[in-house]
């Protein structure tokens, strides 16, 4: 809420997902520090401080931390066999890293004050792009040109096998825009409808409306923080899935 004549209420739900300099200045360039650059660098400093710091001990009774790690580990390893199956289990240092970036970083934006980096589709694509290339590289890697038989049906009619190709072939490259698209979307909608209903609690005769209004989009919102992750993660054991097995 900025700009607003005695009165009137303006209501920005976007301005949240501004990208600013951290040091001063108002143009962003490759190369400059900004707020998604240190709320970035924060998520992956929980998830060392999760793993690194708060497992070093190893102890056979786990204290706090290493339990919650442990905790995570096993849910996303069996994830990875149950859906890749035993050759993925090769892949899960780099599943497991996606995810739990994504799950900080989701809950990180969750604070006040804070930047929600998954809510852009710059960061989000990168994480897309980088699964779709990694596994269309495993799947000619680990098969070939029987790769290839991903988009031919050998079960369908053969007058029917080149109109699935053709699906299949735009499905596949779809695949990364929808994947980004989905974290991105699904985060960016939930923090402006907080904002929205933020603006409306200056509002002496729906502001405790709108304090519960936020309260449910809030709670909602941790859901979906934990949701989305899981989400990517499980689409990206799908997508090896198929790179790994693809005449499945």
């Amino acid at each position: 809420m900025a700009d607003a004549a005695p009165g009137e209420i303006v209501i920005k739900p976007f301005d949240q997902f501004i990208v600013k300099p951290l040091f001063g200045g108002t143009e962003v360039h490759w190369y400059t520090i900004t707020n998604v650059t240190l709320w970035m660098a924060l998520a992956v400093l929980c998830v060392v401080g999760l793993f690194v710091l708060g497992s070093r001990g190893r102890a056979i009774v786990p204290s706090r931390s290493q339990s919650i790690g442990e905790l995570f580990y096993g849910f996303i390893y069996k994830m990875v066999e149950d859906i890749a199956g035993h050759d993925g289990v090769k892949y899960f240092p780099y599943i497991f890293t996606v995810f739990l970036f994504i799950f900080f970083a989701n809950f990180l934006g969750l604070l006040p004050m804070s930047f929600t980096t998954t809510s852009h589709i710059a960061v989000t694509a990168v994480l897309g792009f980088g699964v779709f290339i990694i596994v269309t590289v495993i799947g000619f890697v680990k098969n070939g040109a029987g790769f290839l038989g991903l988009f031919w049906p050998s079960e369908a009619p053969m007058a029917l096998r080149p109109i699935i190709a053709v699906i299949e072939v735009i499905s596949y490259f779809v695949r990364p825009v929808s994947h980004s698209i989905r974290l991105a979307g699904n985060i960016t909608a939930g923090h402006a409808m907080i904002k929205v209903f933020a603006g409306f609690a200056a509002i002496a005769a729906v502001a405790p409306l709108s304090v519960v209004a936020i309260a449910a989009v809030y709670g909602l919102e941790v859901l979906v923080a934990g949701i989305q992750a899981y989400v990517f993660t499980i689409l990206t054991c799908i997508y090896l899935k198929d790179a790994l097995h693809p005449a499945h």
